[in-house]
Order: C-alpha cells, then sequence, then structure tokens
C-alpha cells in the first residue's frame, strides 16, 4: 500500500482558509495526490523606520492513501489466476486505486493435487485471512465452478467469515465475481449468480458488469467466456487458456469495480 510522505509543517501560524483548503484535499478521493500547498507570504508590518519584516515561505504536502481492491480467489489449474492478474491491471489503471492480488487456503492435501496434477502456488501471492477483507474498499472474488457453484476451497473460506457476518464488517462493501468453467454450459452464469448468496448475508453490494464491455459482450465468432455477471474464462479440459478478449473482459471488470467504488466514496 503506497503512502505519500509529508514534510513537517511549520510553526508559524498559518491563515485558517489555507488551513481548511489543505484539510479537504487530505481527505479528498479523488485518487490524486495533493500538490505541496504555498503559503502566502504576511505582508509585513511597517515601522515608523519604514523597515519591513517577512514570514518564510513554506508548503505543506499530505499523504494520500490509494482505496484497495481484493482480487481474491481459488486457482487449481491457473485459469481464474491469469484472469485475477489482468484484472488488477485494471484497478491499478484507476488514478487513487491499488490491486491486491490474494489466494484462498488449499483444502486438498499435497498428494490429492499432485495426482490431479495441479501446477504449484505462485509463492508471490499471499493467501488470505478473513479478517483481512475488513480492510478493502471493494472485494473482487475469483473460482471455478463445480457443477454450477463455486469451489469447495472458495466456499470454505466464505464459511471462515462468520465473525465478519456476526458483526457486519463487510455490510456495505462492494462485491463481484469471475469464475471459470470447463464447457459453455458449466456455469459461466451460475457460478456467479449462486454466489451471491454469500454477498446478500454479508450486507455486500453486488456490481456485475451488466453490458459495458461494449461490443466485446456480443462477439460470437469465437468461444469466449464472461457474462453480465462477471469476467470468465472457458479451460475446457485444462489445456485452454484465456484468449485476449477473455482477459479483456478481466481488465475492464478491475477498472469498472474500481470505477464505482470511487463514486460510492465521492458520493
Amino acid at each position: 500500500m503506497g503512502k505519500g510522505g509529508g514534510c513537517v509543517p511549520s510553526k508559524k501560524k498559518v491563515p485558517s482558509s489555507i488551513a481548511a483548503e489543505a484539510t479537504d484535499d487530505a481527505r479528498a478521493h479523488d485518487g490524486e495526490r495533493s500538490t505541496p500547498i504555498p503559503i502566502e507570504e504576511d505582508q509585513p508590518p511597517i515601522g515608523s523606520s519604514g523597515n519591513a519584516t517577512s514570514e518564510v515561505s513554506v508548503s505543506v504536502s499530505h499523504p494520500v492513501e490509494k482505496l484497495k481492491i481484493f482480487i481474491v480467489f481459488y486457482s487449481m489449474y491457473g485459469h481464474v489466476e491469469s484472469l485475477a492478474k489482468r484484472m488488477k491491471k485494471g484497478v491499478d489503471g484507476v488514478d487513487g486505486f491499488e490491486g491486491i492480488l490474494y489466494r484462498v487456503p488449499e483444502t486438498l492435501p499435497a498428494e490429492v493435487l499432485n495426482q490431479m496434477k495441479a501446477p504449484p502456488k505462485d509463492p508471490s501471492i499471499p493467501e488470505i485471512s478473513a479478517a483481512e477483507l475488513v480492510a478493502a474498499d471493494g472485494i473482487l472474488f475469483g473460482f471455478p465452478t463445480r457443477f454450477g457453484c463455486m469451489a469447495a476451497q472458495m466456499k470454505a473460506f466464505f464459511d471462515s467469515t462468520g465473525q465478519l457476518w456476526k458483526e457486519q464488517k463487510l455490510a456495505g462493501k462492494p462485491g463481484g465475481f469471475f469464475v471459470s468453467t470447463g464447457t459453455q454450459g458449466g456455469g459461466q452464469e451460475t457460478t456467479a449468480w449462486t454466489a451471491i448468496t454469500q454477498l446478500a448475508h454479508h450486507g455486500m453490494l453486488f456490481v456485475p458488469i451488466g453490458y459495458t464491455f461494449g461490443a466485446g459482450m456480443f462477439k460470437i465468432d469465437t468461444i469466449r467466456g464472461g457474462s453480465p455477471y462477471g469476467a470468465g474464462v472457458f479451460a475446457g479440459d485444462g489445456s485452454r487458456q484465456p484468449s485476449e478478449t477473455e482477459l479483456a473482459l478481466a481488465e475492464h471488470q478491475g477498472k469498472y469495480m474500481a470505477a464505482t467504488v470511487k463514486k460510492l466514496f465521492q458520493a
């Protein structure tokens, strides 16, 4: 999480109008780093000798903290992870926002994963605990389908959020979904909409992408995952990797979520 540095403010008195302006800048959520605020020199008092004294001009900068979109996913063969990484690019492309990648804990033992020929996890992406969700300003959850619903690993993670539900710590936070399925009828829509119950019980705000991707949502000349619920990929037997259109849709969803969160903070 990047934070801007601040210089030590002058002990000299700052006019109230300038102080109010500095306070407003510090509270702004438009994503732009506040520029140093020039303090105009006071008019020196003129004595009988005609000599003048002047105040020293100083500038004050204020730290601006970026809003955080957590991209929390489970990926066994890397398809959902590919979408997540491209989604982060979309979030990072919006001024004042940072996308942070997290994976949920694996529930299968290593020997089972080896038998399933699952590749090793990327060690640069940390696992997340339920309590850490509170720090997010918005959350995008990604997971593969299991018979039209989320994979058990993601469901286990949601099941661990009971204390957050009890205290309604996630109420009001925007959330969205992106998925991976094996076939065209394998759950590109149902995998997402059956997950909406998780957000509803937490009081979260579901943010679908609708048809905001434009013409890309209507392309049928090639296979394309994704739906109005969120980005998606068709994995087939596991050998098919996300197409550029599927990745572009994931990037769009990242930008769209960040823009939505920005509007909520500016309201």
